[in-house]
This record gives C-alpha cells, sequence and structure tokens, in this order.
C-alpha cells in the first residue's frame, strides 16, 4: 500500500509544493503503515529522482519523454491514470496549482473515485485519512474523506511545512513507458512573462496593492518594497478591473490563493473575496489610512497611515537592515 505524490516540475526545477506535500505525505504513510512513492512526468528530468528521494519517497516512477516536456492535459492525465490502475495506490496527491487544478479532476474522473481540493491539512482519523479545507471565503474549515480508492486530493502551497532533505537517501527508480492514445490537443508554443521576481503562489513573502494605490503610476512604490525583501506583487480585484495590474497579479476568490509566510496589504480595504485568497498567509500587516478597513479585523499588525509616507520608509529600513 502506498500513498503517491505527483511530482510538478518546470523546466526541469521542482516546485516547492511537492517537496511541501512530501514531507506532509511522509508523515501520514508512517502513520498509516504506507510507503511513500512519487510520479515524475516530463522530459529529461530523470536526476530530479534523487531531490524525491531525499524528501522522503521510497520510490520513484519516472515518465521521461518527449512528449512530456510540456504540461498537456490529456497526456499527462493519460500517463498518470494508467499508473494508478496498475499500481493501484491508497492515495493520489497534487499541489493546488494551475497545474494541479487542471490534472487532478481529469485523472479521478479516469479511475472514478472522489477528491478533496484546496487542502490546508490532513490527518489519519481510524485509519482514514481526514482533510481540512476553507469554505465560506475562508470563514469556516471542513473535514472530508474520500470513500472511494484511491483517495485524492489537491494541497494549497506554502501551508505544510517541509521538511529538512535527507542526502543520503536513495530511492527505487521504476521507468515508465509512455504509450499515448487519441491525443486531441498539444501545446506547440510556451510563451512567459519576462520577470524576474518569484511566482506569487510559491512566495515566502508578497507586497499587495489595492485601490488605495489611486494608480498605475503608483505602483513602483511598492514594487520597491518588494525588491527589497526579494517578495512577489500581488493586487486586489480592484485594480486589476481597473487595469492598474494584471490578471496573473490578482489575490482573492477569482485571483490566485497565496499562503505566505508574510502578506503586507497596502491599500487594500480588505473585501471578504480578496480575504479568501489570504487569509491563511502566517503573518498579515495591512496598511491602510482608513482606520475602520476590514483588513485590520485579521491582520497581525496594522498601520492607520497613508501608505505613500508608510511604505517608503519601511524599505529604506530594509535595505538599510540588509547593508549592515
Amino acid at each position: 500500500m502506498a500513498i503517491w505524490v505527483i511530482a510538478e516540475q518546470q523546466d526541469g526545477i521542482l516546485k516547492k509544493v511537492s517537496l511541501e506535500i512530501l514531507s506532509k505525505g511522509q508523515e501520514l504513510a508512517e502513520e498509516l503503515g504506507f510507503e511513500l512513492e512519487t510520479v515524475l512526468l516530463g522530459e529529461d528530468v530523470s536526476e530530479l529522482a534523487d531531490t524525491l528521494a531525499a524528501y522522503g519517497a521510497s520510490k520513484v516512477y519516472v515518465a521521461d519523454d518527449e512528449e512530456l516536456a510540456v504540461y498537456g492535459s490529456e497526456a499527462y492525465s493519460q500517463v498518470i491514470a494508467s499508473l494508478i490502475e496498475e499500481n493501484e495506490p491508497e492515495a493520489v496527491f497534487f499541489g493546488h496549482t494551475a497545474l494541479g487544478k487542471d490534472l487532478a479532476p481529469r485523472v479521478a474522473q479516469k479511475v472514478e473515485t472522489g477528491m478533496v481540493s484546496d487542502i490546508t491539512d490532513a490527518e489519519v482519523e481510524d485509519d482514514q485519512l481526514v482533510f481540512t479545507r476553507p469554505i465560506y471565503a475562508g470563514k469556516a474549515f471542513t473535514k472530508s474523506k474520500v470513500l472511494s480508492t484511491p483517495v485524492m486530493a489537491t494541497f494549497r502551497p506554502n501551508v505544510q511545512n517541509m521538511s529538512d532533505a535527507d542526502d543520503g537517501a536513495s530511492a527505487n527508480i521504476e521507468e515508465v513507458d509512455v504509450e499515448l492514445e487519441n491525443i486531441r490537443a498539444k501545446v506547440i508554443d510556451v510563451r512567459k512573462q519576462s520577470g524576474g521576481r518569484v511566482l506569487l503562489t510559491e512566495a515566502d513573502i508578497i507586497v499587495s496593492g489595492g485601490r488605495g494605490m489611486k494608480g498605475p503610476e503608483n505602483y513602483p512604490v511598492i514594487e520597491e518594497l518588494a525588491d527589497a525583501l526579494g517578495a512577489a506583487v500581488g493586487a486586489s480585484r480592484a485594480s486589476v478591473d481597473a487595469g492598474w495590474r494584471p490578471h496573473s497579479d490578482q489575490v482573492g476568490q477569482t485571483g490566485k490563493t497565496v499562503s505566505p509566510t508574510l502578506y503586507i496589504a497596502c491599500g487594500i480595504s480588505g473585501a471578504i473575496q480578496h480575504l479568501a485568497g489570504m487569509s491563511s498567509s502566517k503573518y498579515i500587516v495591512a496598511i491602510n489610512k482608513d482606520e475602520e478597513a476590514n483588513i485590520f479585523n485579521i491582520a497581525d499588525y496594522g498601520i492607520a497611515n497613508d501608505l505613500f509616507k508608510v511604505v517608503p520608509a519601511m524599505t529604506e529600513a530594509v535595505k538599510k537592515y540588509k547593508n549592515e
């Protein structure tokens, strides 16, 4: 019996969320007496198996093929579903990423099982996996079980603690023969957005701006703070709808769900839709001159002042600290 983690990689680099899920999976597997195994898909990715072993995988299924070089939902779901039917794992975990949110339900449909999405925690009760996930825009949490096999779930990034790597660990590597049938759609070109900042969903620190930024010309104020902190830049829906920032920066119910260690909200009122996307952040700092702003109700630290005075002062303080 085994718990599987579908390892997500891009350009030969493993996503942090996969290592987080491996750490959680190892804890659950030990409690259940299961093996922890991973599935790795892509082209020229075999060397990543050592990293997966270092984070607890006892076995790595490697599907290394040029047809899998770029993610395609039909190809990836075919390979994973075939492996599941052949090996019958007890549970299969994905990251709750753009890829995972597309891939996991497709695989669940193919193997005719249920799944739970956007998991923030998992535990074992009476030898069954029980998953915790937020509902009602993060105002409440529910505990769920999947009664069919394999149990499938997607885990929210930046929520699970990542264990230390054991560089001396090794795993059994099984090469997978890739045989694809009736692929109706293929990715023929990928155009990447330029930019040197960390991805929003993987960032440990995020600096976000809202309607209080007053216009797109003022975003360099928070971009400078983000650069000083090594952070990603986010935005509220109001900013995106106004055309100030691209939709890829949007945090909230209709944008990205993030769980950084530090979330700095600048000029964001705290609408429920925005809170749904960032309320699981470990520490929240709110900067808003409106003392009655809803964002202060969930903030760990609140600064009721003009962001155009506070943020530059914070930037200078960060730079000074780093230069000492």
